[in-house]
């Protein structure tokens, strides 16, 4: 059973161009395909995806820093999404990849070793796509030091 009903509305506006409505006066968004189907006038579905995927895991890795009282701000993420066709010749995303930066040096937190080991494991978004298509996720520090 579910502990939770997330509800999102997408309304035709024309063509591939849908707004996207998340209710409780959060901003509408609209979401088109890249030419040559749509115009790119929004994100396209594969970008609200990597997105998504993005901000859960940066907020996975705040809230385990956080719950350490550590500082790791201001915290980046860059996805890229790897599409491509299955063997059925249909387009699919065949891999996320996440690199996570902390704003500041590894070295200035405490306790980042075991925040590394288990804040994946929180990301609702993440570990649920991940089930599906296969996500690799790296961590950096604000020197360019990789962390994980």
């Amino acid at each position: 059973m579910s502990d939770n009903i997330v509800h999102v509305q997408l309304r035709q506006q024309q063509d591939y161009q849908f707004d996207i409505h998340f209710g409780d006066g959060i901003p509408v968004v609209m979401g088109d395909e890249p030419a040559p189907l749509g115009k790119g006038a929004g994100p396209s579905p594969v970008q609200l995806l990597a997105a998504a995927v993005g901000n859960c895991l940066s907020d996975s890795l705040l809230f385990a820093l956080r719950k350490f009282k550590q500082a790791p701000e201001p915290i980046q993420c860059d996805v890229t999404a790897e599409v491509g066709r299955n063997p059925e010749g249909r387009l699919r995303v065949l891999h996320l990849k996440a690199v996570l930066t902390l704003g500041v040096p590894g070295s200035a937190l405490a306790h980042l070793d075991r925040v590394l080991d288990q804040f994946e494991a929180f990301c609702t978004v993440t570990q649920s796509v991940g089930q599906g298509i296969p996500v690799s996720i790296e961590v950096r520090d604000s020197t360019g030091l990789q962390l994980k």
